[in-house]
């Protein structure tokens, strides 16, 4: 199994291209475009933004400013290789987890489970697998030929953007795609909790029916969510050997299945040997959510925009949803759920 390019010095030379006060600038001030993308804006659908202050309506979903400026970036200048893995989830769908886990997997060769130096151990699986299109957002062209040449496969990044918005190449090649997916009652329960733990820092927080609207009528990052999942689901029906699509409680529910079928996706299977001894319930030990979220890096250390990583952390659980929403809140989400999925056999 060859180094993925991740592994190289993890974080060093992203994090000194992705400087957080030009980053939080951009998204909450929507400043520091280009008169050109800003006479883009305009032209747009816009609606209130959770965090930032609009969502803009690209390609039929909704993305800040600073992510459809990365978007825009991103499909001009990524050439996919075949070898390349991507990972797709709409925000707050077990995201951290999924990088954790395929990291882990793809590079248990160069840095074994058991480490104490073991990359995860002291970096946030955001550094480890960057968000290409932040990525991109603050520089035209992260991935140079310059700075890739010296890399070898398979690489490894991460994605919130529906599938329609990936790049021309990402679609064409024989790249991987995994799609992690997730209860739409968690994701904006969980969501809520997160982005206000952002506004905090900044201004008040939404109220939570306000943004219960919101969600249920599309308005959030990458959403509307149904329409994201459905994208995705569609292709993993299409091409089977290209998409994978995970449900979050599935994987929770039986991890060492879904890690071994992860690993049989990506052609890197567990051997025998590897199973007799342990090494799969190693993985799922070092990469769940008591594991990470008690680390130091993940306690106290800061993201690319300058929040501590530790806002990335709340619960993990399944069916929180329960603690928060009314009964006619859940029917609600329960209606909309049945409307959009119809005929298409997916349920969550």
């Amino acid at each position: 199994m060859q180094e993925n390019s991740s592994t190289r010095s993890p974080g060093t030379t992203r994090q000194q291209r992705l400087q957080p006060s030009n980053l939080v600038q951009k998204c909450l001030e929507e400043n520091g475009f280009t008169q050109t993308f800003k006479n883009l804006l305009s032209s747009l659908p816009k609606a209130k933004g959770w965090y930032s202050p609009h969502l803009y309506n690209y390609q039929g979903f909704w993305l800040t400013a600073l992510h459809l400026e990365g978007t825009l970036f991103f499909q001009q200048n990524f050439h996919a290789r075949d070898s390349d893995i991507l990972l797709v989830t709409s925000p707050k769908s077990g995201t951290i987890w999924l990088k954790a886990m395929v990291f882990t997997l793809i590079n248990r060769m160069q840095h074994s489970v058991l480490s104490k130096e073991h990359p995860l151990l002291t970096c946030n699986p955001h550094d480890l697998v960057p968000f290409l299109e932040l990525n991109y957002a603050q520089e035209k062209n992260p991935i140079s030929q310059e700075d890739d040449s010296s890399l070898t496969s398979p690489r490894l990044y991460s994605t919130h953007l529906p599938y329609v918005s990936l790049p021309e190449s990402v679609k064409n090649t024989k790249c991987k795609i995994i799609y992690m997916c997730r209860n739409p009652k968690d994701i904006f329960v969980s969501l809520w909790h997160y982005i206000s733990k952002l506004r905090s820092q900044e201004s008040e927080m939404i109220p939570f029916e306000e943004a219960f609207d919101m969600f249920c009528n599309g308005f959030t990052m990458a959403g509307p969510f149904w329409d994201h999942v459905l994208s995705y689901w569609e292709k993993s029906c299409e091409m089977t050997q290209k998409v994978l699509f995970l449900k979050y409680e599935e994987v929770k529910e039986k991890p060492f299945l879904h890690l071994k079928r992860l690993a049989e996706f990506l052609d890197c299977p567990f051997s025998l040997e590897e199973e007799e001894t342990g090494l799969v319930d190693e993985v799922i030990k070092l990469c769940s959510f008591d594991n990470l979220s008690n680390l130091e890096v993940n306690r106290s250390g800061k993201t690319m925009f300058g929040n501590d990583n530790r806002v990335f952390f709340r619960k993990g659980e399944v069916g929180d949803w329960k603690n928060h929403l009314t009964d006619e809140m859940v029917d609600r989400l329960n209606q909309i759920t049945e409307d959009k999925f119809k005929g298409s056999g997916l349920k969550l």
